[in-house]
């Protein structure tokens, strides 16, 4: 094999893993509107991982709630959640410790005031594509996931994931459960187990991308 077509065998083959973080906004950290205990403490690790991903030339992704005023999400309108991650507002802004790199795809998600839109795969990138789209134009097939919180959103993405036929890997050193009721992110956990998702450390994926950091 010629170095030219390995090196393109190699970029293809890279290309098919991605990194997703999810959620890693103000008001999903303490201080914030909606906190997640200690969701604060991914940042630093998910920076590793982000560092990993640059390295290795894969795509990265970040997703946000980008609510609306007034959406049947939030409990003044008969939802669940106080309201958080209002569009615009430094609640809904990544929090300022995470060192998004240049290029990242945004996903927006629960813009419509009539769907709770846990999922990423309901979020849309800024061109208008699905989250889907996105991943089957860039070839990805295997994705890591990391972010808040366990118990939803990153159980609702993950299992849409598992469900699209992806690898998928949480990144289980890299995220945390909201508890809105006790027992509810180990619960979380063992559904996504059971759906297939594998579980992976950081020391466990910079060798897989054959990146080593200092």
């Amino acid at each position: 094999m010629s170095a030219i077509v390995l090196q393109a065998y190699n970029a293809l083959t890279m290309a098919r893993q991605a990194l997703l973080l999810i959620d890693v906004q103000n008001d999903f950290c303490p201080g914030g509107a909606l906190p997640v205990p200690r969701g604060d403490e991914v940042v630093l690790v998910l920076n590793r991982y982000l560092e990993l991903f640059v390295q290795a030339h894969l795509p990265i992704f970040a997703s946000r709630d980008w609510h609306p005023t007034k959406t049947r999400h939030f409990a003044a309108y008969g939802g669940t959640w106080p309201a958080h991650c209002v569009q615009g507002t430094h609640g809904a802004a990544f929090h300022p410790g995470l060192k998004l790199p240049d290029g990242v795809t945004i996903l927006s998600k629960g813009m419509d005031p009539d769907e709770e839109s846990y999922s990423c795969f309901q979020g849309i990138a800024s061109d208008g594509r699905s989250f889907l789209d996105v991943l089957n134009r860039e070839q990805v097939q295997e994705l890591f996931v990391g972010g808040l919180a366990t118990d939803y959103c990153v159980k609702a993405t993950v299992l849409d994931a598992c469900t699209h036929q992806f690898v998928v890997n949480v990144l289980s050193d890299a995220i945390r459960g909201v508890e809105l009721k006790p027992g509810d992110t180990e619960q979380a956990l063992r559904e996504l187990e059971r759906a297939g998702a594998r579980f992976v450390t950081f020391e466990e994926v910079a060798p897989r991308l054959g990146v080593r950091l200092h």
